[in-house]
């Protein structure tokens, strides 16, 4: 399988699918609540149907993990993971930021991933061993050498309260030592930020695979880490992630293992 054609194939079918977003959300727009502070639209809807339809042609045999739940089947080598709009909230209150997000699996690792963010219309795609982009030039993460030099990017547990007293006391932490906490309510975006460059660091528990798989390959690809809160690589499936430019990480697992081991 030609994984750059495969990468082509897919930037056109996001492009496809984020044509089916509208402008604003309408009055008309259905707005269904899932769980406690979970919210979908008709639009996640639509657009995780599309993609769905259209990534089964790439690779008739691949199984998909999908926030919506269109499709829930798992394929022997293959899944894609998706999210077809990472940050509802925001997009259901007008707050510019929210995406698309596809990752692409093979056994245990994420070989391909996509985010596109509405509003800016930044596309952001990585291929493994290939290298990370946005809007088709090659991006790498920051230099940043120290933790209080440092701009970080976080989310806020909506649901699932259960570490809330062990995140509260890593947050005081960084505030603290750090130059600044940005929350923009969509890990996919983090993610992307960070290997780009804009933010160096980011934290969060309570996260689904398709939050964080495609964000996964972009950082890694632009040159970044990528574990979990122990130091290990139980992110994808584990609901914890830390995300940031290698040069900090060490400093980021040693506050966070403080108060969450």
């Amino acid at each position: 399988m030609n994984i750059e054609s495969l990468s082509d194939n897919l930037n056109e079918i996001i492009l496809e699918a984020a044509a089916l977003m509208p402008g604003q959300i309408s009055e008309e727009t259905a707005i269904i609540t899932k769980d406690k502070n979970s919210l979908v639209t008709e639009v996640d809807k639509n657009i995780e149907e599309f993609l769905v339809n259209a990534l089964s042609k790439l690779i008739p045999n691949a199984g998909f993990i999908a926030e919506e739940g269109t499709a829930v089947n798992l394929g022997n080598e293959y899944n894609w993971i998706i999210d077809p709009l990472d940050g509802t909230t925001n997009f259901i209150h007008g707050i510019p930021a929210y995406c698309i997000s596809v990752g692409l699996k093979k056994g245990n690792e994420i070989v391909l991933g996509s985010v596109f963010e509405f509003i800016r219309e930044n596309y952001y795609t990585a291929i493994h061993g290939g290298g990370s982009y946005m809007n088709g030039t090659q991006i790498h993460v920051s230099k940043t050498k120290k933790l209080d030099d440092a701009l970080l990017a976080t989310g806020f547990p909506y649901y699932d309260f259960r570490f809330i007293e062990q995140y509260i006391e890593v947050f005081k932490d960084f505030m603290k030592l750090s130059r600044g906490i940005r929350r923009l309510g969509s890990a996919a975006l983090d993610m992307a930020y960070v290997a780009s460059g804009k933010f160096d660091g980011f934290f969060e528990y309570s996260l689904h695979p398709w939050d964080v798989a495609a964000g996964v390959i972009l950082v890694r690809e632009a040159g970044g880490t990528v574990t979990d809160f122990g130091n290990g690589n139980n992110f994808l499936f584990g609901k914890e992630m830390l995300a940031s430019n290698s040069l900090i990480h060490t400093e980021l697992i040693n506050i966070i293992g403080m108060h969450f081991r």
